[in-house]
């Protein structure tokens, strides 16, 4: 089969590697219809990662069930299907409290597993023409037959509900007042969900002008940090106060106005200072336990100089963890087919999958619009 396969920082290529099989009676076989690339994808693709030359791309997947193992009891071959970025098995410790982001069964050694992502366990990704699926029944999302909702679906395997997870971990209530650090495709997620959830104002802080003519459109305020403190700029709308509750859809790879380098903790302490005393901050950004490209040596540790006496001083709160998809991917499905959530907004290009390593190269640069790109694979 046809599959994304990284070759060596910011270059991959597609190309014929085995076809997947069946190997576990609990297994599916499925025939890749979507499969989005992500921005943890470019920490792959920047080289920022041990990810070894070789590894197939793709943890956002959806697409046909061609066959299903013979312990699949629930799931069965034509079933159109969304994967969550989380592999897991439905039936460990975590599992069952809820957490199948960190599930202790898929990844000896490791807290949680993944498609086609570096020390996220044995598992192929999805940008490819087939996919297996571990643990069919726990791990496949069944969808409406057809082809509606395409590019809303596959916002189900990671970036729609880890925006959404963004607001939970804050608790974001109705009327309350929520900034959204990052306007990339997660952060425009979280915007779009705090507002679903009765936000009464949501501010979006970036400074790419696409991401913020986006954040606009579905209704949320932006905030250019390169026109000014963000901070200053939210206090200065809310009567000096900040806002209730602060999402930190960033993570490690942050810069401040006007630079070009990173520093990573810039996002936590612009949120300990836009929240007000009390309130509470979501962190679905991703923050990593070693980082070669970053700045400084304690970076480079994932140690970082975050304001904790300020933010013990407020009182305020904290959430973060990656998202576990499957405690919010069927509410979120059903608001799709009712209608009251369309998340596709954000998709800036859909591509046969052919077309990924010029997307790979475009979505890096933030280029051509390319804010979220859908990969077609036989498109």
């Amino acid at each position: 089969m046809k599959a994304v396969v990284y070759k060596e920082p910011f270059k991959v290529a597609v190309e014929t590697v085995p076809d997947p099989a069946i190997q576990h009676p609990n297994d599916a076989l499925v025939r890749v219809t979507s499969s989005a690339i992500c921005g943890s994808d470019l920490h792959m693709y920047e080289g920022r990662t041990a990810a070894k030359p070789g590894i197939v791309f793709g943890h956002e997947n959806m697409g046909i069930v061609e066959d299903v193992g013979a312990g699949v009891t629930t799931i069965k071959k034509g079933d159109r299907v969304v994967l969550p970025f989380n592999v897991a098995c439905g039936f460990c410790k975590n599992c069952v409290a809820g957490y199948p982001g960190f599930c202790l069964t898929v990844n000896p050694g490791f807290a949680g597993g993944a498609y086609g992502y570096v020390a996220m366990g044995p598992y192929t990704g999805g940008q490819a023409e087939y996919l297996r699926v571990p643990y069919a029944d726990y791990n496949c999302l069944v969808l409406p037959q057809g082809k509606e909702h395409e590019t809303d679906f596959i916002l189900l395997a990671d970036i729609f509900p880890t925006g959404y997870h963004g607001c939970e971990l804050a608790q974001v209530s109705p009327g309350e007042t929520v900034v959204v650090y990052g306007a990339g495709p997660v952060g425009l997620m979280a915007a779009y969900s705090a507002l679903l959830r009765g936000a009464s104002r949501v501010f979006s802080v970036d400074r790419v002008k696409e991401r913020l003519d986006k954040a606009q459109q579905i209704g949320a305020i932006p905030i250019n940090f390169d026109q000014g403190d963000p901070v200053q700029q939210i206090k200065d709308q809310t009567d000096g106060e900040g806002v209730d509750k602060g999402i930190d859809a960033v993570g490690y790879q942050a810069v401040t106005q006007g630079a070009k380098k990173e520093e990573p903790a810039t996002v936590l302490n612009a949120l300990i200072n836009t929240v007000r005393a009390t309130g509470m901050l979501g962190v679905p950004g991703l923050y990593v336990p070693t980082d070669p490209g970053a700045p400084d040596a304690s970076a480079k540790q994932g140690l970082l100089s975050v304001a904790i006496g300020r933010f013990f001083e407020k009182a305020l709160r904290m959430g973060t963890g990656q998202c576990n998809v499957k405690r919010y991917n069927r509410q979120l499905r059903d608001l799709i087919i009712s209608g009251r959530a369309k998340p596709s907004f954000v998709v800036s290009h859909e591509l046969p999958l052919e077309q990924a390593p010029q997307a790979y190269e475009k979505f890096d640069k933030r280029i051509e619009g390319y804010t979220k790109v859908v990969l077609h694979p036989g498109a």
